[in-house]
């Protein structure tokens, strides 16, 4: 599982594609109709591309508020036209358009991967080979190598190293738990995930390479900082713009691995 913040609600689902605009519903858009929009816009035409989702028999209110923020995202339409599979995509790309970090020829393992988003960015930067792995299913992507397992598993690691047949040049993770609404118990897990890829990372990389992880906000403790500190030349923590505001998530990245 990789981008919690596309996750749908813990609940059963149903209805989920019922009454929904663009979403298989044969209901119209209705939209007022209004005059110019001013410079900077206004309430009114905030109000107007706003897209509300209808209640439908089965559906649970938190499903409903979650399709209601997917409909509105900018990220997820513009996923959506760019043929990128999940919104998380954008994150990586600013990611990398902020530490320029993905060139071509890089082989790269991607934990925590499913839907497929960043193996898509990772290919279209001109990777030449990519692993991914996640507890979900994940479609196939030409060019990639997608294992379906618990990264958590003890022999999940030595499976990647092997599927990779080598040394990467990147181990990019968005390995995100369930969460559970309690913000320490929360963070103490993704810390947990984080110094996980960070271990495989120092046992995976060339010298030179680099590792992103998922955190949650007020970063990476002690032990995964000194460790990164350790082995790599610089490591920093940035929020993506893709990362929805409210949203707990940061990443940190460590650059030029020492080997």
């Amino acid at each position: 599982m990789s981008d919690d913040d596309d996750q749908t609600p813990d609940d059963d689902g149903k209805g989920e594609g019922e009454n929904l605009p663009g979403w298989g519903s044969s209901d119209k858009r209705r939209r007022r109709q209004g005059g110019p929009v001013k410079k900077g816009g206004d309430a009114r035409a905030a109000k107007q591309m706003f897209e509300r989702v209808k209640t439908a028999r089965g559906r649970k209110t938190s499903s409903t508020r979650w399709l209601q923020r997917q409909l509105n995202d900018p990220y997820v339409k513009k996923a959506q036209m760019e043929g990128y599979r999940s919104r998380a995509a954008y994150k990586l790309l600013q990611l990398d358009e902020r530490f320029k970090l993905l060139k071509p020829g890089m082989r790269v393992v991607d934990l925590g991967s499913a839907p497929g988003g960043w193996v898509q960015v990772a290919l279209k930067a001109g990777a030449s080979e990519v692993v991914g792995i996640d507890l979900l299913e994940i479609e196939a992507i030409a060019g990639a190598t997608l294992l379906q397992k618990d990264f958590t598993e003890d022999d999940a690691p030595a499976l990647v190293k092997a599927e990779m047949g080598g040394s990467a040049d990147a181990v990019i993770s968005d390995l995100a738990p369930w969460t559970t609404g309690h913000k320490s118990t929360d963070h103490l897990r993704i810390v947990a995930l984080a110094e996980m890829a960070a271990h495989f990372a120092v046992e995976t990389l060339k010298p030179g390479g680099f590792f992103i992880a998922k955190v949650f906000q007020g970063g990476s403790d002690d032990g995964l900082l000194n460790l990164l500190k350790t082995n790599f030349e610089k490591v920093r923590h940035f929020k993506p713009d893709a990362s929805r505001s409210e949203s707990a998530e940061t990443f940190v990245v460590a650059m030029g691995f020492k080997g």
